[in-house]
């Protein structure tokens, strides 16, 4: 919706029903595009054959419909304005999606769901309704073990915005910048699986431009019709003067959680490894593998400047500093260019799924998306790595030097809005391949 309509604005208010009056039915109530709802899609996954989907505060339904014919999910559909869901429900009947769309008038933050209800949760611009940080951690119970998060949400892009813009946003929804947005999502217990802005083109060709074309259809003896017409004038006013100074960004956010496995919910510290924990590594990696072979990977690896890379070899530590975790990022290459191979990750016996491996992961891919970089390669098991983001490398073209079941070569882009290069991959030479 119009981030001139205030989050919180009664449908009963005039303006506000002028507001609806110049939305109605309009494909969109936000920036947003169907080339961006599959790029997140994408990212999302992979998900179950026919995922349970929650999409809050669905609007006109345009994701709702998408997701129930193109991901073959049963959609739960939530919103408070009961003529979006009515012509969504005439929507859905037509494309005979019927079985798979459930509609719900229902606010965000009463969402009468079971715990673990959803595989994925699906917001695009409906957050701030709630409050980012409130709509994530009220939104956290309701997904199921390897669930995921896909939300939309606006924000800073520079530290200093004009006064003009910023006293337009701190007027309705104060924006935070996207260090803060993470930190936020965090906080409510999600790690950052994928971040990016939103092309212009879904501001503009999917929404502003279209909903321009209704102000001179507008009635301005519509009481409250003149006061929309004039918070929209200045909504486009900021953006076209000041949109470089904000935009909309995808989240793609999975529960720390999701290790459901993992026993106990210790919150581990990490860190990158420093020359005095040579040592303890390798008697982790000794400990957690039958024979020396991995420990005398890491070995060979650190002794390579062209493989090893400062800040990527990731530590988990108990309470009392021991590492007890470790997590490994080095450099190989596909089809010439740059990327990471996750190899190998260990664990002390006794600390064993108890998330201290899962959390050394998520440091280094962290670490490594901080740097800039972005394709990560992993050879393990496909009962695992998805829950880190990671899928099938074949999807992306990418593939093994040698014979391994296409399920056990995975990749991951930890910047979707980076291609990846295709071919084989080229490991380190201490690897042996």
């Amino acid at each position: 919706m119009s981030r001139s309509l205030p989050p919180h604005a009664s449908g009963t208010d005039p303006v506000t029903e002028a507001f609806f009056t110049l939305h109605r039915d309009l494909p969109r109530q936000g920036p947003g595009s169907d080339a961006t709802a599959r790029r997140m899609l994408a990212a999302a996954g992979p998900l179950p054959e026919h995922p349970r989907v929650l999409d809050v505060g669905c609007g006109p339904g345009r994701s709702t419909l998408l997701l129930a014919e193109e991901a073959g999910a049963h959609v739960t559909a939530v919103d408070l304005h009961q003529p979006f869901l009515d012509g969504l429900a005439a929507e859905v009947a037509h494309r005979g999606l019927g079985d798979r769309v459930s509609l719900l008038n229902c606010s965000m933050d009463r969402l009468p769901f079971p715990d673990q209800s959803f595989d994925v949760i699906w917001a695009e611009g409906s957050a701030y309704i709630a409050g980012f940080g409130t709509a994530l951690r009220a939104w956290h119970r309701l997904l199921a073990p390897g669930g995921v998060l896909v939300v939309t949400e606006a924000e800073w892009t520079v530290p200093d915005p004009a006064p003009a813009v910023r006293a337009y946003w701190d007027a309705s929804y104060p924006l935070r910048d996207h260090a803060a947005n993470a930190g936020t999502a965090q906080a409510a217990g999600y790690h950052l699986s994928a971040h990016w802005p939103l092309p212009e083109s879904d501001w503009w060709d999917e929404y502003y431009t279209p909903l321009t074309q209704r102000v001179p259809r507008a009635d301005p003896q519509q009481p409250g019709m003149p006061e929309a017409l004039a918070a929209l004038r200045t909504e486009l006013t900021m953006r076209r003067e000041h949109g470089s100074d904000y935009h909309y960004a995808a989240y793609i956010l999975r529960p720390h959680d999701n290790d459901a496995n993992e026993a106990t919910m210790t919150t581990w510290t990490t860190r990158p490894e420093t020359i005095d924990d040579v040592s303890a590594l390798r008697g982790i990696v000794l400990a957690a593998f039958p024979t020396a072979e991995e420990a005398d990977l890491v070995d060979t690896l650190r002794a390579d400047p062209e493989a090893w890379i400062d800040g990527l070899s990731m530590v988990a530590t108990a309470p009392d500093g021991t590492p007890v975790g470790h997590a490994l990022l080095t450099r190989c290459h596909v089809d010439g260019q740059p990327a990471l191979a996750l190899a190998p990750c260990a664990v002390l016996p006794s600390f064993q799924r108890t998330g201290a491996g899962s959390a050394a992961i998520r440091a280094a891919l962290d670490a490594a998306r901080t740097m800039g970089e972005n394709l990560v390669v992993v050879l393990g098991h496909a009962d695992y790595y998805p829950r880190f983001g990671f899928t099938r490398a074949s999807r992306f073209g990418i593939r093994a030097p040698f014979e391994v079941p296409d399920e056990a070569m995975m990749a991951m882009a930890l910047d979707a809005s980076r291609p990846l290069p295709t071919g084989t991959i080229r490991y380190p030479a201490a690897f042996g391949v």
